[in-house]
């Protein structure tokens, strides 16, 4: 999914799935033919359900649909975020319980395979009913309303209808029920969330180099590794850290050079409790993973289609259930747990940079603030406040989205998640432990040089010569924007997985 989100990968509409959409749509076609209500194929949506539509107008409900629920505000998703909307808005709609015709997925993959992506604006979902205005707002394209941007074509935006017409695409007309299976789902929520955890994954892989760094950087042990001391404690993310942390420093120079006649019994936190702080960050994050994983197999429509038979004739004991799998709190949840254990991450990385800098412990054999001139110079002073500032922001953004609820439509809608708020609060943490953990990294890069020509571990020193590579050793006060800034994208790319 990360493949075609970020513009990697094709995508197609297999046999199963035209199968099961056939199947689906029938019942669908039957429904309006039998003189029932059913919600959102001949009736009203939200706290208009009671109001009946004729048939000879159900297109023009879709159609309107659409248009109305088409009001998001702020700034537009990342293209990343809307394809992988996309794709889960296509691959749901491919599984047959939404009763959609065979041409709705299919125009979705014309626009994901043609480098189409709708302009979506970032706010406007509540997290409930689906991820409505967002998915109004890719469902627009489809018709051949609202904008585009074009693959290759950075920041420029088109007319959707002139996008289609220059890729070949020709908009598509809703029928029934069609307008309201695109825009009642989870997509938003559960694409954020996939791009998220890959992400946070890589961050997770640097925030441990720059762990192990920091251990011989500052001169610490490696002792309170010792695995007999995390089976004890039975907690799988911090046995999977010390493990990682091992590995990392294994052939290190460094720590055997002051094994004897080191006066210290311990060092401070951030650095002897990094299992069990990260440890914890780990088995949350697998915790959102799992949910998240689960989500992307989920059809999250209402109503709900059950088509049984072939497609050729509907079942009498097939079925259309109106039921709420559109809620997002099995996401909106996970997703303000992640904020709380990036902010974890990001908290304790930045300890380590503050014990490096301040040249409390006279065993590390550092100079203050790194700096060979102290005094004349600054040296990596200020780059701590920086990560302070980083975390600060943090805290805030650990607030839980999902615990504060509004109602909506007239109250018939009156418990939300608010789940895509937590994943934007996510992203946005993030973003800033990037770029704590990738000043920890130029500290503790800057560190490893007071200890030559001792080495470190050989997976510390792959590392540090990535940096190297990028940022040379701090002699003398410069700006340090750009080294942050390289080491930044050294975090992103995945250079420390």
């Amino acid at each position: 999914m990360v493949a075609v989100a970020r513009n990697a990968r094709r995508v197609e509409v297999g046999p199963e799935a035209l199968s099961a959409l056939a199947a689906a749509r029938a019942v669908v076609e039957h429904a309006l033919g039998d003189g029932l209500p059913h919600y959102g194929v001949n009736t009203g949506f939200g706290s208009l359900s009671r109001k009946r539509i004729p048939t000879q107008s159900v297109a023009e409900l879709q159609r309107n649909l659409i248009r109305s629920h088409a009001c998001g505000v702020s700034e537009p998703l990342p293209t990343d975020v809307v394809r992988a909307m996309m794709l889960l808005l296509a691959a749901s709609l491919c599984r047959g319980m939404s009763g959609v015709r065979a041409v709705i997925p299919e125009q979705i993959v014309k626009l994901l395979n043609a480098g189409l992506t709708p302009v979506v604006p970032s706010v406007g979902s509540v997290g409930a009913s689906g991820d409505l205005a967002p998915l109004a707002h890719v469902a627009l394209a489809l018709i051949g309303e609202g904008f585009i941007t074009q693959a290759g074509r950075s920041g420029l935006t088109v007319p959707a209808h002139e996008a289609l017409a220059a890729a070949n695409i020709a908009p598509i007309a809703l029928e029934a029920k069609e307008g309201l299976a695109l825009i009642n789902g989870t997509h938003l929520m559960a694409a954020q969330g996939t791009l998220l955890c890959h992400d946070a994954d890589t961050t997770f892989a640097a925030a441990l180099t720059a762990a192990a760094m920091s251990i011989d950087a500052s001169r610490g042990t490696d002792a309170f590794l010792d695995a007999r001391v995390h089976a004890a404690r039975q907690q799988p993310g911090q046995v999977l850290v010390a493990s990682r942390l091992r590995e990392l420093l294994r052939g290190s120079e460094i720590i055997p050079s002051h094994v004897e006649n080191d006066p210290r019994v311990q060092d401070p936190y951030s650095l002897r409790c990094m299992p069990q702080v990260l440890g914890a960050a780990w088995d949350c994050l697998s915790y959102v993973k799992l949910a998240v994983t689960q989500e992307l197999g989920a059809v999250t429509d209402n109503p709900l289609v059950f088509a049984l038979g072939d497609g050729t004739a509907p079942d009498p004991h097939s079925s259309i259930v109106s039921a709420g799998n559109f809620h997002g709190m099995p996401l909106a949840i996970p997703l303000d747990s992640l904020t709380i254990a990036l902010a974890h991450i990001a908290g304790i990385s930045e300890r380590r940079t503050f014990w490096m800098l301040s040249n409390f412990d006279p065993e590390a054999h550092l100079s203050a603030y790194l700096t060979p001139k102290p005094g004349l110079n600054s040296g990596l002073m200020i780059v701590q406040y920086t990560a302070a500032a980083c975390c600060n922001e943090i805290i805030t953004l650990a607030t839980p989205a999902s615990v504060s609820n509004v109602s909506t439509s007239a109250g018939i809608e009156d418990y939300n998640s608010f789940g895509p708020r937590a994943a934007a609060k996510a992203r946005r943490a993030l973003d800033l432990v990037q770029t704590v953990v990738a000043i920890e990294l130029l500290c503790a890069a800057q560190g490893i040089e007071y200890h030559r020509p001792l080495k470190s571990g050989t997976a510390v020193e792959k590392a540090h010569a990535a940096i190297r590579a990028k940022v040379p050793a701090l002699q003398d006060d410069r700006i340090l924007a750009p080294d942050i800034e390289a080491v930044l994208q050294l975090v992103r790319a995945g250079a420390f997985a």
